[in-house]
Order: structure tokens, then sequence, then C-alpha cells
């Protein structure tokens, strides 16, 4: 596989779940290599497709875990759906199913949260999903509610096990209303794109790191990003080989990466 040309600087964009924390517990490494990167003063976010915190709430929760990651470093799948939704439809409304972080998110951007004759139907994560919610948000879809979800993930984790999340509720009312709705959050390079605009940056010197050949490494090639698959979260060593793309680079954890910031494609 050839190697990226060099380049001046890199940006970062990087997964949370799997790339810098498991659960809540710190992947070594990932204060090392983000300590180096505020340390050259190198731009980069951290990206979520979980919709239910707020960057405050998870900046709170990183630094319980021993990452200092300012608010400003943090973009998830609300920011970005709230962005989204701004620029096709500045000061709308939406009848919302989700958490803080999505319904904050949309109140910054000037929405309206109404259950009656909204513009759009707004599906994000929640740990308490309510039959009556969806209910509604079935009947407001068919009654002619564009239908918007934050991300595709169909399952999400927790100590117990799995939990349910938004993509598989989003299929359950596309069952109900033979409407699909348009998913913001990863894969869709629309995320990415949001992610480079909040940053400053361009595709051409920035760089995604995730733990997901599905989401993260295939949302980054399609935005035009190098990208670096970690084996630190979800993805073995022969996962990259199920897919018809490949990461630039594939690497055991974002400690393979600390003191190499500058350019991350040298090898030791």
């Amino acid at each position: 596989m050839a190697e990226p040309e060099p380049r001046q600087t890199w940006n970062y964009l990087m997964d949370m779940d799997g790339v810098l924390v498991h659960e809540e517990h710190l992947i070594p490494g990932a204060d090392k290599f983000l300590a180096e990167l505020r340390e050259r003063e190198v731009p980069f976010l951290v990206l979520t497709n979980n919709s239910i915190y707020t960057p405050r709430d998870l900046r709170a929760r990183l630094a319980r875990s021993g990452l200092d990651v300012p608010e400003s470093s943090i973009w998830t799948s609300a920011l970005a759906t709230a962005r989204f939704l701004d620029t096709q439809r500045p000061n709308g409304s939406a009848f919302v199913i989700g958490e803080a972080g999505l319904t904050t998110a949309l109140h910054e951007v000037g929405y309206v949260l109404t259950d009656r004759d909204p513009d759009y139907v707004v599906l994000g994560e929640t740990r308490t999903y309510s039959f009556t919610a969806i209910t509604r948000a079935i009947r407001l879809v068919e009654e002619g509610a564009k239908f918007i979800a934050t991300n595709p993930d169909a399952t999400g984790p927790s100590r117990e096990g799995v939990l349910p999340a938004t993509g598989s509720i989003a299929a359950l009312i596309e069952r109900a209303t033979g409407r699909e709705p348009y998913y913001v959050g990863k894969p869709n390079p629309l995320m990415m794109r949001s992610a480079l605009r909040a940053l400053g940056t361009h595709s051409e010197n920035t760089l995604m790191i995730g733990d997901r050949m599905d989401t993260d490494v295939r949302s980054g090639l399609e935005a035009g990003l190098q990208t670096i698959l970690v084996l630190s979260g979800i993805s073995a060593d022969n996962t990259a080989e199920l897919y018809p793309y490949r990461p630039t680079r594939v690497v055991a954890s974002i400690a393979d990466l600390v003191g190499h910031s500058h350019d991350p494609f040298l090898r030791d």
C-alpha cells in the first residue's frame, strides 16, 4: 500500500470510545497523545456518534477517566445534526426523542421543540425510549414531518451488555411509516465535514483515528481524510481485511502514535 506524501502538519479527528476510552477507563497512551497535541498546539476534535451528552457533560466524563479535553474540542452527532438542520431550515421546529445533548444543540441554533406540526422529527439516543413518544413520532412523520436521526448505530454498550440504540428505534419508525430517516452521524461523511468546519481545517491535512471500519474509517475516507484504525476497540487484527476499502495505517492503539503526531505514518 502506497504511503501518503509527507505533509508539513496534521490536524486530528478521533473517535472517543475505543480510541481514547473503553467504557469509563482510559486507554493507555491516550493522555500522552493528547498532551503531545496540546504541547504542539495541533488542532484536534474528539468525535462521538452518541447524542445523549453535551460537550460539557463529555468533558466531565473524560476528566474522570484522566483525560483533559476542552468542550470546544468535542464534536457530537447532536451538534452535527443541529448544524445540518440550521443550514437546511433556519429557526425551524422539531419533535425530538433524545436527551440533553440533542435538545441543547437544537435550542442553541434557534430551533423550537414542539409536538404540534413540526418541520422535523429528530431521533437521537436515550436510555428511556418511550412508547408514547415513538407513537407520536410515527404519526407526525405520517402527517408530513421530515425524519432525521442522529446516527445509525443499532446498539450501544453498557456494563450489562448491549442496549438498543438510535438505529434500532429508527428502524421501528421506518417500518411503521415507510419513511427512511436521514442519518447525520458516522458513517455519513457529513459528520466529518461539519467537524472539519468546526475545526477550521481541510481534509487534505487532517487525519481520522477510529476503531471501526464501517463508521470511522469509511466516513473518513469518503470525506477525503487519511485514516488510522486502532485495535483497542471493536476491531481485531483481521478486521480491515473484511472490507473492500482500507485505512491508511493500522496500529494496536493510540499509544503507537505517541512521539509521532507530527508524522503519524513513521514506523519505529
